[in-house]
């Protein structure tokens, strides 16, 4: 086999590794984040049913006064789940694009050791 086709194939072999974890650590990511959104959605909706179905009770002024503070509360507790949901969604985006950028840094890295070592070689 001709030098240069062994070198295309090696450099094939990398490309084809470093797209499979790439492709790999963006599905676990994805997987990740949609977990965590579709938890934090759970909660949010059996939290809004529950109270929906503490109002649906209420008969009286009296009654709604008592349950209207659970209601900003619930709201609150709702609008706090999303927004840490949100910050870990990010967080967990950075460590993502961080792990893809190593990857793509020691292909490059890699790149540019083989021409010196073939050039050595000769």
């Amino acid at each position: 086999m001709f030098p240069i086709n062994e070198q295309f194939a090696a450099a094939s072999r990398q490309f084809v590794q470093a797209a499979a974890q790439v492709n790999r650590l963006a599905l676990d990511h994805a997987e990740q984040v949609l977990a965590l959104q579709l938890g934090a959605f759970e909660r949010n909706v059996s939290a809004t049913f529950a109270h929906l179905g503490e109002l649906a009770e209420v008969r009286d002024a009296d009654g709604l006064r008592q349950v209207w503070p659970k209601g900003l509360q619930v709201a609150r507790e709702s609008v706090e789940r999303v927004v840490s949901t949100g910050q870990e969604v990010i967080d967990r985006s950075v460590k993502t694009g961080e792990a893809i950028g190593r990857i793509a840094r020691s292909q490059f890295e890699a790149a540019a050791e083989q021409p010196a070592k073939a050039a050595k070689a000769k």
